[in-house]
């Protein structure tokens, strides 16, 4: 990276006025320093990547923009004037509105409920006047284009309309700075391309926004500005054309990541999991793929293709209506989780923290969960055993926390999830199905998740990795199986992987791809 982008300052990148501005913040937790003296300023009418792997202290930062912090010292000014947030009201009261990467909505609320929730219209006997509620609620979707009924309860929507409603809300607030955090993570492609038409709109309008994301395609496509944290510092910020992939990624881990995707060729063995013709009414029907020891099989598709519905009734979560499922030659009817565990299966789930994480337990505690059958006498867990593995695991897996004894909601993202594939390693599993690793976490966390992808291969582990990053997928499978609408639209071997290929198969698109 040039030497002059390193000594760059966090101040405005051009002649745009300065919107919000951040000086000196400082923010410490139990055991850490999330954020050391960080400045930063956002402009009107740009967008501003917030770049960083996780624990880099960027969601420490706009939770504080957001009033969901209050910093230990530091000052923020909005439109030059002195900016007091004691509280997210505060924060939206002044013009600051967040859309949360985990998403802050209520499922048994309607769209139009959820979107203006403590702002409804009131009929003259002070009631909530829903034709009116909805009236505004169908303006406003309209506005965004997007085909969302407003009477819909939420619950039953795709996590990827959720998202879009999440968005609206923040939206409807009319706020000068908007906070996207991940907005991306559960969307498709037709739905980024909206949302990129919305924030162009809003940045238009003289709208700041605040954009934090891991996909590194979007940072070139979307960002005026760029600004990069490291272990709670800010290290560098700069126009968006200042920077290259590569400079990106060094000021970002502070070293040069020269294989993001580390495949190796390893010994594959015999079929570990054979699966004929498996079918769940209404989510996939017909299935039929194998798996080897020491293979990584990859699973494409476009989102509702039923890939993680697949992996889900493999594990004995939604068990299939029928079909054939064969683990280490022997044929079996899966119908709880616990006889996939028995046969040494391990599924690392899409969404860490809806059934994943004890978000109030310690990372030990979420670390030990697995493995305490197997420590244990007369009924008696030898935890003095269990904390020494789980010990030996956090330093295999280098998770950044304090101690094991640290809450695991106060880690990051990134961090979280490597306490999750620790979990399932200490069960020493011989089927590993990874349902988007990745997702939500930053280019360093992925390089270390898919070297250790790679080690498990090599000690003759299946694997099976569900990943909605087509890059990821091509990057790290032997072999993909390609979904779409719920059946299999082709296994593919790895030297015909094409992105063309995969999209047109995950499309329903016939092509001939021979010459």
């Amino acid at each position: 990276m040039q030497a002059d982008l390193v000594e760059m300052q966090a101040v405005a990148t051009t002649d745009q006025p300065v919107m919000l501005a951040a000086r000196h913040i400082r923010k410490a937790f139990p055991g850490v320093v999330a954020l050391d003296n960080v400045s930063l300023d956002i402009r009107a009418g740009a967008v501003h990547a917030l770049m960083g792997e996780n624990g880099a202290g960027k969601s420490t930062m706009m939770k504080i923009l957001a009033g969901a912090y209050i910093a230990d010292s530091g000052t923020l000014t909005l439109h030059g004037q002195p900016l007091n947030l004691r509280s997210p009201r505060d924060a939206l009261d002044a013009g600051i509105a967040m859309i949360h990467q985990e998403l802050n909505l209520l499922a048994d609320m309607t769209v139009a409920e959820n979107i203006w929730i403590g702002r409804e219209p009131r009929n003259r006997l002070g009631l909530i006047d829903h034709g009116e509620l909805n009236q505004r609620t169908r303006a406003l979707l309209s506005r965004l284009h997007l085909d969302i009924d407003p009477e819909a309860m939420l619950g039953d929507l795709s996590i990827a309309n959720r998202q879009m409603v999440e968005i609206a809300k923040a939206v409807g607030f009319e706020s000068d700075v908007l906070i996207m955090d991940e907005p991306t993570s559960a969307i498709t492609e037709k739905e980024v391309a909206r949302l990129f038409a919305i924030i162009e709109s809003l940045r238009e309008q003289g709208k700041a926004i605040i954009y934090i994301t891991h996909k590194m395609d979007e940072v070139f496509q979307i960002a005026d500005d760029i600004s990069i944290f490291r272990d709670g510092k800010h290290i560098v910020s700069g126009p968006a054309s200042s920077f290259t992939p590569n400079s990106l990624i060094a000021a970002m881990v502070g070293r040069e990541l020269s294989q993001l995707f580390p495949k190796e060729e390893v010994e594959i063995g015999d079929v570990a999991v054979s699966v004929r013709n498996l079918t769940r009414r209404g989510k996939f029907h017909d299935v039929s793929f194998d798996v080897r020891y020491g293979e990584i099989v990859g699973f494409a598709g476009l989102m509702g293709s039923g890939r993680t519905e697949v992996v889900e009734s493999l594990f004995g979560i939604d068990p299939a209506d029928s079909g054939e499922i064969t683990l280490h030659g022997q044929t079996l009817r899966i119908r709880h989780p616990q006889q996939a565990i028995d046969q040494g299966m391990a599924l690392l789930t899409e969404d860490r923290k809806k059934s994943g994480l004890f978000l109030m337990l310690s990372v030990g505690e979420n670390m030990e969960i697995t493995a305490m059958r197997h420590h244990a006498r007369a009924g008696f867990v030898r935890q003095g055993q269990v904390d020494a593995l789980c010990e030996d695991m956090r330093q295999r897996l280098a998770v950044k926390t304090p101690s094991l004894h640290e809450t695991i909601e106060n880690l990051s993202g990134g961090n979280q999830q490597k306490v999750l594939i620790a979990r399932w390693l200490l069960n020493k599993p011989r089927i590993l199905i990874l349902d988007e690793p990745t997702r939500g976490i930053d280019v360093g966390a992925k390089s270390e998740i898919h070297r250790l992808m790679c080690s498990l291969a090599r000690q003759g582990v299946a694997i099976i990795m569900i990943s909605s990053e087509l890059p990821e997928v091509m990057g790290m499978s032997d072999r993909m199986v390609v979904m779409h609408e719920g059946r299999v639209a082709g296994v593919l071997p790895r030297p015909e992987f094409s992105q063309e290929r995969i999209m047109a198969l995950a499309s329903g698109v016939r092509a001939d791809f021979t010459n």
